[in-house]
């Protein structure tokens, strides 16, 4: 089993699927780090020999993955929260950023509504 960057890789897949196991790293990225490194787009993620893996690990160098990329996307927001703009006070509130209506979906971001009960009836307190 392959670790690159603290992740293992997923065993039983083809290594275009299996880089992305990565944080940052998508189908562009993915395919561009394979073909630098030498490594068959098809080969199975079980395959790959030592010589590979650090192949693999010297070209993700030059790209921001896992936990520099976590870092700045968690700091940018930060910023955002600080400067108190919209975006910073939509992070804090957790409501959707960027534009999307929140009256009937938004879910996600919101939570699942929890019931409130109703007050109770004072014929049904007797």
């Amino acid at each position: 089993m392959a670790r690159i960057l603290g992740v293992d890789l997923p065993r039983n897949k083809s290594m275009r699927i299996a880089i992305r196991a990565l944080y940052g790293v998508g189908p562009k990225i993915g395919v561009d780090v394979l073909s630098a490194a030498g490594i068959d787009l098809e080969k199975s993620s079980n395959d790959l020999t030592e010589e590979e893996v650090n192949s693999i690990r010297g070209v993700l160098e030059s790209y921001t993955v896992e936990g520099d990329l976590r870092r700045e996307v968690g700091l940018n927001i930060k910023r955002l929260k600080d400067l108190g703009c919209y975006r910073g006070i939509r992070h804090r509130k957790g409501l959707p950023v960027r534009g999307q209506r929140t009256s009937t979906n938004a879910r996600t971001r919101k939570g699942k509504a929890v019931a409130i009960a109703g007050k109770k009836s004072i014929k049904s307190m007797k």
